[in-house]
């Protein structure tokens, strides 16, 4: 687990940052260079292997497994940690990319609460189809974002939409950005907007 920003004994946020398939703890951590989360504590944990789940996030169920599980329990238990330190989960921020993002979305919403914010910079929930049973709570108007391009080559917008109609079902407060271009980045009108709606 790599850590910056704010310690978290003094900190009133918290940014649980998850990279994407082939990053690293650091590199999601340089994205404090262009989000307002100067005054967070900021918690990046590492994949082994710097890959989450081995395949596709689409791609069938048990092929991703015991990845998958193991990484949305590590999630789990630094939530739970920060909550025995006295965090609210209204003091809790999900940032992540491309896998990351998909963690975050997966991990969130089926752990659905009022959260500070969740961010995901191209991403949807995990899983050859959507199994809305495993998805619980209520996210009592929680700001979630979600941008993309809309062909991306590793995220289908039709998965965003399904997402994000999900997200929405379930209390979510839900922005989603889709771009003409094709690149599987972070754009700036991304960041504009999680700055100006989201971390303000």
């Amino acid at each position: 687990m790599k850590t910056a920003g704010i310690a978290l004994d003094k900190a009133k946020k918290v940014a649980i940052m998850i990279h994407g398939r082939g990053a690293s703890a650091d590199s999601i951590l340089t994205l404090r260079d262009h989000l307002h989360i100067g005054e967070f504590a900021l918690l990046a944990p590492q994949a082994q292997g710097n890959t989450w789940y081995p395949y596709s996030f689409m791609a069938p169920d048990a092929s991703n497994e015991p990845a998958l599980s193991n990484a949305i329990k590590m999630l789990d238990g630094i939530v739970e940690d920060l909550k025995s330190k006295g965090f609210k989960s209204e003091q809790i921020f999900f940032i992540g990319f491309s896998q990351g993002a998909c963690l975050s979305l997966e991990y969130a919403t089926q752990n659905a609460q009022k959260y500070g914010g969740v961010i995901a910079f191209t991403g949807g929930l995990i899983g050859e189809k959507l199994n809305k049973g495993k998805y619980k709570g209520d996210f009592e108007g929680t700001k979630v974002f979600i941008g993309s391009s809309h062909k991306d080559m590793h995220v289908p917008l039709s998965r965003i939409e399904e997402s994000a109609e999900l997200i929405k079902q379930m209390g979510g407060e839900l922005k989603t950005l889709v771009f003409k271009d094709q690149n599987h980045t972070i754009r700036q009108e991304e960041v504009d907007w999680v700055n100006e709606n989201i971390l303000k």
